[in-house]
């Protein structure tokens, strides 16, 4: 097939030309991968059989590359991929076939999973994926495993087996619903022999397989039979009416955007708290006109009711969604929220059910019963995981459910897998030690914290700190270009994670940039909603934005601008605290907020007057609100002594009148780097420890107030100014 509609075609002869086999296996991979339309973030597998030198006998071995455990096609280098002997691979059906012929099969396929080590070729360290025996036992040279969402319509119908005929003819054989590993691999190599023109088998309720003996020619035939598939769904689809009557046609109707993201802002928070009662999660939301008409038709309840199909699907978004039967036309927020926290409890008690019934005395214990999709009409989807990416990654796989639905719905009925299937699935031995193998969370994980004055200095130093430790941040400052270089600096760093992205705001990555002002309250809710779209809500808040403003040479200071000191330096951390507490409320997560005072709060000066008493005030601050918001939040802060490095508060000019102020000799055309050293060194040389106080330093004891290292402390202010004496409590 040389046109395609539902795919794209993008191998480049000369680009696979100059790689070698190893390298041609990574880039089909990657080609495949990249197009959600064959297959999903994590799914799917590639292999390829190529001669190699033996590193032991230097003979030649037929050695079987095939993606690993773990990774992404769409991303996968060459450390992804495994490597075995292929005659050592297919000595083990024997030992398995010993094995299931006792009786033992279930524990023979997971036992099989620990023999594949056994076949390592080259002392390769990445671990062989379930999947591998289908590829090994296969006759063709490069293999395709792939889940597209047209041909899972297809595997997911109460007659795949009849509709695989019918699409594909003598093209395509048909294999009922298996768990991957030996006894599948073993039936499709029955097939390979008993059919020898077939080159791809559909997988019943999972999804297919294509083969052949040339690298280009098994990335075009993969493509082919999705391109049949789809334009078989597309005319089918369009012949029952098309989008006028998909999903049994339009029950609700879509709130407008601004609605929409009114109540979404509005009742986020209280639902992250809902499904965050064993561990925090992070939102995502999809309100694109797919989900949408989805979530607003007649069979969304029914289908949804069904769960998903595939078992790449159901390991994100659990056995099924969530759906709450909320009319926007008529129903407000108020009886959303009661909607949903009805529903929120039954789904916890189906769950419950769903696990008494189906485990069995092997099973791990039971997970959260919280769901990790929820569907609202007029509104859209709201996907939840243990950070952005995986609650995008869970979004995209309940995107592909969609697709799946709508095609098989197209074609046919809907099916899904039975729950014992899925609960052996999600609950298999093999998977559970994985899940521990993993690498234990970071220290912030699961948290999104809120750094208001991160455009510059220690707000910009802090936030890079607390991201380190695996936070969410959200950069936030009155220059929103400075907000967005920062959250920009961090996804640099971090990557932009995986996924489908959201819509509007909630398109981010583990940082997004806002701008706020935080001596007005409407900009300062506006923030925490959009905060609240981003992410579902909201951990921690620290405050690093202040401002100075030196006394003339008379001492005196304007009546504006002792105003304005008090404005962003107590007022506006007031601000934040007191609508910040709304949404803490809602959440009924414990949180921190951190301020920022200075050692000049306990310290009297010459020519800082209104700066020093409104940190005075600010220190004070902490101690009020502490009691004010407790017991859900604690309240600290932090005072920096002068830290002159990176500060938006130490201009040159600024710079140039301290030194001239202490007699600190400088010239005028000295670069301002060292005139900043110089001052810095001065003011570390009043102090005990004698070294400069740095952004750094700061966010040290920011990273410390939100974490549970201090989880006791409240009410109190961590001085970090290198020893000033003059400061010491009294």
């Amino acid at each position: 097939m040389s046109n395609y509609s539902y795919v794209n075609f993008n191998w480049d002869d000369a680009k696979a030309a100059a790689l070698d086999p190893v390298g041609r296996l990574v880039y089909r991979s990657n080609l495949l991968g990249s197009d959600q339309r064959i297959t999903n973030t994590g799914g799917g597998n590639t292999s390829s059989k190529l001669m190699d030198k033996d590193p032991i006998t230097g003979g030649t071995v037929e050695v079987l590359w095939v993606k690993g455990s773990g990774g992404d096609l769409r991303t996968a280098g060459r450390e992804f991929f495994s490597s075995l002997y292929q005659e050592k691979l297919l000595a083990l059906q024997g030992v398995y076939g010993a094995r299931a012929d006792k009786g033992l099969k279930s524990q023979a396929e997971d036992d099989m999973v620990a023999m594949q080590a056994h076949a390592t070729f080259n002392l390769n360290p990445r671990a062989s994926s379930i999947d591998t025996p289908l590829h090994s036992f296969l006759p063709g040279k490069f293999v395709d495993h792939m889940h597209p969402n047209a041909i899972i319509a297809i595997a997911a119908s109460a007659n795949c087996e009849k509709l695989t005929q019918e699409i594909f003819g003598g093209q395509m054989a048909y294999v009922p619903w298996m768990r991957p590993g030996f006894e599948l691999g073993l039936s499709m190599q029955k097939i390979s022999k008993e059919q020898p023109g077939i080159r791809a088998i559909m997988m019943g309720q999972h999804g297919f397989i294509s083969w052949a003996d040339d690298e280009k020619a098994c990335y075009t035939w993969t493509l082919d039979l999705i391109e049949k598939a789809s334009a078989y769904i597309e005319a089918k689809y369009q012949a029952k009416g098309g989008d006028a009557a998909v999903f049994g046609g339009q029950k609700y109707q879509t709130l407008p955007e601004g609605e929409r993201r009114a109540v979404l802002a509005g009742i986020l928070p209280w639902l992250r708290g809902q499904v965050s009662q064993q561990k925090r999660f992070i939102g995502t939301i999809q309100d694109d006109a797919k989900i949408l008409r989805f979530v607003n038709s007649v069979d969304a309840p029914r289908l949804a009711e069904l769960g998903t199909s595939c078992p790449d699907h159901f390991l994100r978004t659990k056995i099924k969604p969530l759906y709450v039967d909320w009319n926007p036309q008529s129903d407000d927020a108020a009886a959303l929220k009661l909607k949903l926290a009805i529903a929120l409890d039954q789904y916890r008690v189906d769950y419950t059910c769903y696990y008494n019934d189906c485990h069995r005395s092997n099973s791990p214990a039971m997970r959260d019963p919280n769901p990790t999709v929820v569907l609202i009409p007029g509104l859209g989807m709201i996907a939840w995981g243990k950070d952005k990416s995986e609650s995008r990654v869970t979004a995209e796989f309940y995107n592909c459910a969609v697709e799946v639905m709508r095609g098989a719905e197209a074609i046919d009925n809907y099916i899904a897998l039975p729950k014992q299937e899925a609960f052996d699935i999600e609950y298999w031995l093999l998977e559970e030690a994985k899940l521990k193998r993993m690498p234990a969370e970071k220290e912030l994980a699961r948290q999104v914290i809120v750094v208001i004055g991160a455009g510059s200095g220690i707000g910009k130093e802090t936030a890079h700190r607390l991201a380190k430790e695996g936070a969410q941040i959200v950069c936030v400052d009155l220059n929103a270009a400075g907000a967005e270089a920062t959250a920009k600096e961090l996804t640099d760093k971090l990557g932009q994670g995986i996924g489908v992205a959201g819509t509007g705001i909630s398109n981010c990555g583990p940082a997004i940039g806002l701008g706020a002002n935080i001596t007005d309250r409407a900009s300062i809710r506006a923030m925490l909603d959009q905060v609240a779209l981003a992410y579902g809500g909201f951990d921690s808040i620290c405050v690093t934005a202040g401002i100075f403003v030196p006394s003339d040479t008379s001492g005196h200071i304007p009546d504006d601008k002792w105003a304005l000191t008090f404005n962003i330096n107590v007022t506006g951390s007031y601000f934040v605290a007191d609508e910040a507490y709304k949404t803490w409320k809602q959440q009924g997560l414990r949180g921190n907020l951190v301020l920022t005072t200075s050692a000049n709060a306990a310290v009297s000066k010459k020519g800082s007057l209104a700066y020093d008493t409104s940190k005075a005030a600010a220190n004070h601050l902490v101690r009020e609100l502490a009691m004010e918001l407790s017991p859900l939040v604690r309240v600290n802060g932090v005072a920096p002594a002068t830290v002159v490095q990176g500060s938006a508060m130490f201009p040159r000019d600024r710079v140039i009148g301290s030194l001239a102020k202490y007699a600190i000799r400088y010239t005028d055309d000295e670069a301002t780097e060292s005139l900043v050293s110089k001052l810095a060194q001065f003011y570390a040389d009043r102090t005990l420890t004698k070294a400069p106080i740095t952004p750094a330093d700061q966010a040290e004891a920011y990273f410390l107030l939100v974490t549970q290292r201090l989880s006791k402390t409240t009410g109190q202010i961590i001085t970090v100014d290198g020893g000033l004496h003059e400061a010491f409590l009294r």
